[in-house]
């Protein structure tokens, strides 16, 4: 193994990591407080993980953007306050109750006039894009959301951002799990299809990065 791989973050490195790096807003520290007395707080991501997201968002110069997988909004926020006063994001998720709390902090963001909230399968909202011809008109995406249906996201983002945008996904090392080869689950096969299939796809540049849980940057060729 190369001694140039990448660093063990022990608890004491990512707390320095976090405190050299970070510059998380108020709203956002009190959505990720609020957050985490919810049961499935584990689902929000990592406080690092969202200033990446806006910082490739900025190097993208994007206007239009696609979340799929909402939750209580954090990653919400960290793309549309990115995004120039005109951008739009399409955010997508079939949860009312998590959303609810996502809206009240876009509001307080003074973002809600750039989130459009789409409250269905995700794979529905992405159809209606492509059937109404948004086919290569955005600039970024991002995918966190149910995992057996990760390559059908990846897909339909794929037609849906211009050459040069990218797809961001989340959770492509499953918290180590990617390396079963016995019983494994839905999720988990789910997730290792995808990284094959990113791995072999010709028609974009890859990097995964050990961010939280992983993270795969696909840009369109």
């Amino acid at each position: 193994m190369s001694q140039h791989k990448t660093i063990n973050l022990d608890d004491e490195i990512y707390r320095y990591l976090l405190s050299h790096s970070v510059h998380e807003s108020e709203i956002l520290n009190e959505l990720r407080e609020e957050t985490s007395r919810q049961s499935l707080s584990r689902m929000q991501i990592a406080p690092d993980q969202g200033q990446l997201l806006s910082m490739l968002v900025r190097l993208c110069n994007a206007r239009k953007a696609i979340e799929i997988g909402v939750f209580t909004g954090y990653s919400s926020i960290c793309i549309a306050q990115a995004l120039p006063e005109d951008g739009a994001l399409i955010a997508c998720d079939i949860s009312e109750e998590w959303t609810t709390i996502a809206s009240k902090y876009w509001q307080r963001a003074g973002l809600s006039n750039r989130i459009d909230l789409q409250i269905a399968p995700a794979l529905q909202t992405l159809k209606k894009l492509l059937d109404m011809g948004e086919q290569s008109s955005f600039d970024f995406a991002f995918i966190d959301a149910d995992k057996e249906n990760y390559l059908a996201y990846y897909e339909a983002c794929l037609q849906l951002v211009r050459k040069g945008g990218l797809i961001c996904i989340d959770n492509v090392l499953w918290s180590g799990k990617v390396l079963e080869t016995e019983d494994q689950d839905d999720e988990t096969r789910a997730i290792q299809e995808l990284n094959e299939h990113l791995f072999s796809d010709d028609r974009i540049d890859l990097v995964m990065l050990p961010v939280a849980d992983g993270i795969s940057l696909a840009m369109k060729k």
